[in-house]
């Protein structure tokens, strides 16, 4: 019966880990818009959502997943919490101090993923009130 559960919320479960993992990364360049030399960074969430679900988007971590970013050779590789790949963002306008954040893309990402994760949430809330009412009989 879990396992039906688990198979059923499967890909909500790995949509909404993937989109707050994302947040994260564009809250960082947020609050990083004025360090020197910071460059910013965003996933791929097409082809992370398809790598996850193609991995059995296994939200525990490996034993080797870094906990942080001196850990296993540094952040050459980055990737986030769950193996998706963090890209630099090419940035539009360069600034004298080599910073690449464009606070109005960065915004306007972040709007964008918090509302695909609010709407995340949603289908997740319906399909698990599909099954209750599946299990309770009505």
């Amino acid at each position: 019966m879990i396992g039906k559960l688990d198979d059923a919320l499967h890909f909500q479960q790995t949509v909404l880990r993937l989109r707050a993992e994302r947040q994260q990364v564009l809250a960082s360049n947020i609050a990083n818009a004025d360090t020197p030399n910071y460059k910013a960074r965003d996933v791929d969430f097409s082809s992370a959502l398809k790598q996850a679900l193609a991995a059995g988007g296994g939200g525990a971590p490996s034993a080797l997943t870094k906990t942080a970013p001196a850990h296993l050779g540094g952040t050459a590789n980055a990737s986030t919490a769950s193996g998706a790949p963090l890209l630099y963002r090419n940035a539009a306008q360069g600034s004298v101090d080599g910073n690449t954040v464009d606070m109005d893309v960065e915004r306007a990402q972040f709007a964008d993923n918090a509302l695909r994760y609010e709407a995340s949430v949603t289908f997740a809330s319906g399909k698990l009130k599909q099954l209750l009412a599946a299990v309770q009989g009505q």
